[in-house]
């Protein structure tokens, strides 16, 4: 029903806004729950933090990465992929800004390449914190003020008739801090027993004075009731008559400030705002220039209470040294004799640039103008993506409309993302829309070219190659055979520059976007080959784009096309993998079998009897002997003297088999483990065994098997038959009909010339 969106909108509003309160309840309502009255950077590390954490695995190592850069609130719509150290450095930023324990004179610095996230930050932070203020430990609040209540408003009423009007109601302009009401002493000793109640690490600091607006609604007060004869006179001015405590919805312009490259005025009118002239003829009755007739448009204004950010920071260089003691003093001036005071953490954003423009008196040695500058800047440096699987989902999320960031656990749920196809729907030169398909591995091969060109090489060991390196950046590990080698068993420099260069999403995503615009000349009888875009494709488009993109030096381009070779090799590798996987799929080992092989290799390791329903038995030495000759295929008759292994199949038994169990089952030891439990085929050396496919196993099993004739196999031969399953499987698999037609050609014909 549509009434259900008008009453989901309501119910939503009535969630994020509460009615007005008095300063006495805001106080109870702090001590009740003390984040609420937060200062700015205390607040923002509560935001980040409120949402926990995750395990993630960058540059092959495991990291705790805040679930709030994933941007939950907006199903991952600006989620920061990857530079989860970078992350994990600002908010122990925050945590030391926060706590008072330092660097509250920085202002936080992001650099970086274009595209590497740094507008996703800013998009992800307005987010987070509007979604968190509206939850009830999030809340943020300021007052309001009302004057016309009191005898004389001249000067200070907008206009209005009745003093119980809402509109005569005028909020802070700067989202002032509720306790800025009270006096310094008072003040001090509300924050001292607030801290003490609240047994929290980090204290609350309020050091702010009302700001411009509202210390003119409070003077004017104060002063008619002093005339009058009050001697309450806070009871009077903050009497809910004439002050009250509100929340908001955190956002941009309310609590979020945020300068844009093409924002322009004077530096003041950038910074905190502008005399409004109209307002000033109006309102100077007093001989002097009236708070209430300022804009409070500029982004520290607006930032004022959490969170400033400068975004393209080198179109607003002249700024910065005007910022140079905001952070510290906390203080900037409307006018003379006019200033206000800030709660506000800053943030820039730059593309690097900005460090060729501080750099630019460097030569000067003790004489830089700009040193004072880039002492205050504390860097944090975003880098291109070096994992393979974010960079998939990156690419995922530039062609497609998925936004749900990949979370899975298991590289195995990891890795079926990562190949797996992409369908787009796109208009033709006809104007008819039609589906064209990314086969499986393309968005794999565009992600993996895209990080091989971001390593070092330098470092490499000897043995390893890029493609290596890449995946053992994104696994944490390497598996060769038998052998598991991890991120720890190798040295890199991590304080390299893996990530400054590279190819960015930007021209991956365009090469793509054409690709699936323009359908090729493969054609098939009965298959629309010519909508499908293979790994290939999308590899010699990348490459072949790179001397002709501006933002690749001739350098950059031989460099990068000479990194081809290795990704196209790896690529091929997992297309022949498919192809194999499906044709053998019949030789598939269930779990009772590998269970039973293991006992029986447990038992004659151990010169012992297993027991069976009939009582207990021996090791079988023929059931051993075929599992490892017919369904691991590590051995052939001549390594046995009749069923009796010899030394090789001894040593491989206790080394691989038995060696790697009881590594594992204490890897994974728990209060409720148990052998009998365990999938053994989880094991790594049973399961590479068993997954490693080989062109051997294909000739055993289809003795009359022809790839050439793989193309247009003849009716009723073997390879017609095997042709038709494996097609099928592959299907199943995630492949469609025409993708598996083209990828098994393209592995066949590659077989073809080593078959004999």
């Amino acid at each position: 029903m549509r009434e259900d969106y008008i009453r989901a909108a309501d119910a939503e509003l009535r969630g994020a806004y509460e009615a007005p309160m008095s300063l006495e309840a805001y106080v109870d309502a702090a001590f009740e729950s003390p984040s609420i009255a937060s200062h700015a950077s205390k607040y923002l590390l509560e935001a980040i933090e409120s949402m926990g954490t995750r395990t993630v695995v960058e540059e092959g190592e495991e990291r705790q990465r805040y679930r709030f850069f994933d941007d939950p609130h907006n199903e991952g719509e600006h989620a920061i992929l990857g530079n989860t150290e970078v992350l994990n450095g600002f908010v122990a930023d925050l945590r030391t800004i926060a706590a008072e324990r330092g660097k509250s004179e920085k202002i936080l610095w992001f650099d970086g390449p274009t595209a590497t996230g740094k507008s996703e930050l800013k998009r992800c932070l307005i987010n987070g914190l509007r979604e968190y203020s509206k939850t009830p430990e999030g809340r943020r609040y300021t007052v309001e003020w009302n004057i016309s209540t009191a005898s004389d408003t001249r000067g200070l009423s907008y206009g209005g008739d009745g003093g119980e009007n809402e509109d005569n109601w005028y909020e802070s302009p700067v989202q002032v801090h509720p306790l800025t009401v009270f006096p310094p002493d008072v003040r001090r000793a509300l924050l001292a027993d607030l801290n003490d109640s609240s047994g929290d690490h980090i204290p609350t600091v309020v050091d702010e004075e009302l700001d411009p607006f509202s210390r003119e609604a409070y003077s004017y007060l104060e002063e008619q009731y002093r005339r009058n004869g009050k001697t309450d006179l806070f009871s009077a001015v903050a009497d809910t008559r004439h002050l009250r405590v509100k929340n908001y919805v955190v956002d941009v312009g309310r609590g979020i400030g945020v300068l844009h490259s093409e924002d322009d005025g004077s530096p003041k009118e950038r910074l905190v705002g502008s005399w409004m002239p109209g307002m000033l003829r109006e309102l100077d009755s007093r001989g002097r220039k009236n708070p209430q007739a300022f804009s409070y448009d500029g982004v520290l204004s607006q930032g004022n209470g959490l969170l400033t950010i400068v975004e393209d920071a080198t179109q607003h260089s002249d700024l910065l040294q005007k910022l140079l003691n905001v952070p510290d003093e906390g203080r900037v001036k409307l006018d003379k004799g006019i200033g206000m005071d800030l709660d506000t953490q800053l943030l820039i954003i730059s593309n690097p640039d900005l460090g060729v423009e501080l750099d630019k008196f460097a030569d000067r040695n003790g004489r830089d103008p700009l040193k004072a500058l880039k002492r205050r800047l504390d860097k944090q440096e975003f880098r291109y993506l070096t994992n393979l699987s974010l960079e998939s989902q990156l690419i995922h999320r530039e062609l497609t409309n998925e936004t749900a960031v990949w979370e899975e656990v298991d590289y195995a749920d990891l890795e079926a993302r990562i190949r797996k196809p992409v369908t787009v729907s796109v208009r033709d030169e006809g104007g008819i829309v039609v589906e064209r398909e990314l086969a499986p591995h393309a968005v794999e091969a565009a992600a993996l070219y895209s990080v091989v060109t971001r390593l070092d090489g330098e470092d490499l060991p000897s043995g390893l190659t890029l493609v290596d390196k890449a995946l053992l950046f994104d696994r944490g590990y390497l598996q060769e055979g038998d052998e598991r080698r991890t991120i720890d068993d190798f040295e890199f420099d991590r304080d390299g520059e893996e990530g400054t260069h590279g190819i960015p999403v930007t021209y991956t995503r365009d090469i793509v976007a054409d690709l699936l615009q323009h359908e090729s000349e493969r054609a098939h009888a009965e298959l629309p080959v010519e909508r499908v875009v293979m790994p290939d494709d999308v590899l010699d488009a990348m490459a072949e784009g790179l001397r002709a993109a501006p933002v690749f030096s001739r350098g950059e381009s031989a460099e990068y096309e000479s990194r081809l070779a290795g990704v196209k090799g790896y690529i091929f590798d997992q297309q022949e993998r498919d192809v194999l996987d499906a044709i053998l799929a019949e030789k598939h080992v269930e779990q009772e079998t590998v269970t039973e092989y293991v006992e029986h290799v447990y038992a004659w390791a151990g010169d012992e009897e297993i027991e069976t329903e009939r009582g207990p038995v021996e090791a079988d030495a023929l059931l051993m002997k075929l599992f490892e000759t017919e369904h691991l295929g590590r051995f052939d008759d001549s390594a046995y003297a009749g069923n009796e292994p010899s030394p090789q199949v001894a040593r491989f038994r206790r080394e691989k088999v038995i060696s790697a169990l009881n590594r594992y089952a204490w890897e994974n030891r728990d209060e409720g483990f148990a052998v009998h439990k365990v999938d053994f085929t989880d094991i790594p050396v049973i399961r590479t065994v068993l997954e490693n496919h080989e062109w051997s196993d294909v000739k055993r099993l289809f003795e009359d098997f022809e790839p050439r004739q793989w193309e247009d196999p003849p009716a009723n031969t073997e390879t017609a038959r095997l042709k038709e399953k494996t097609i099928e499987r592959m299907t199943k698999a995630g492949y469609s009909a025409a993708s598996a037609e083209l990828t098994s050609r393209k592995v066949m014909r590659e077989v073809s010339y080593r078959w004999d």
